[in-house]
């Protein structure tokens, strides 16, 4: 990988989500999401979590991040959780429903990511991290494995 064309890459969607039009917001949390494992790309990505401006902004980024299926991208997600007023927080929380009721393997494996994170030593990773377990108990998935 390119170390310096990813820098790149994220330096210019950070920029297009502080664009004032929620569609390039939308569109450049979805994207950024792709890049959660860097350090550059965590405070954009929970600025458009939080996204003051459009709560489309927050599903779309959230959903991107939680698509991830990994740590980084529920890391971020857990702390914007952590600290979202109630209309974003359902928002966040109508993501981790679109993303984690299809498949029982993704729910297992999101309870057991949020079980691990719910430890954490940074705190609002660590309380995002229950309230996000707490919404994923209640989801009861399409397909089971055979």
């Amino acid at each position: 990988m390119d170390g310096d064309l990813r820098r790149a890459a994220v330096v210019a969607l950070a920029a297009l989500g502080r664009s004032d039009d929620w569609r390039d917001r939308a569109d450049a949390g979805h994207s950024l999401a792709g890049f959660a494992e860097m350090h550059e790309a965590v405070e954009p990505l929970l600025g458009l979590v939080l996204d003051s401006g459009d709560t489309f902004v927050t599903r779309r980024t959230a959903e991107g991040l939680l698509r991830r299926k990994d740590r980084a991208g529920l890391a971020i997600v857990a702390s914007a959780l952590a600290v979202a007023n109630d209309n974003h927080a359902d928002y966040i929380h109508t993501a981790v429903v679109d993303v984690f009721s299809i498949f029982s393997d993704d729910l297992d494996e999101g309870l057991r990511l949020c079980e691990e994170m719910s430890g954490d030593n940074d705190e609002l990773v660590a309380l995002g991290s229950r309230r996000m377990y707490e919404s994923l108990t209640q989801i009861d998935p399409v397909l089971r494995p055979a």
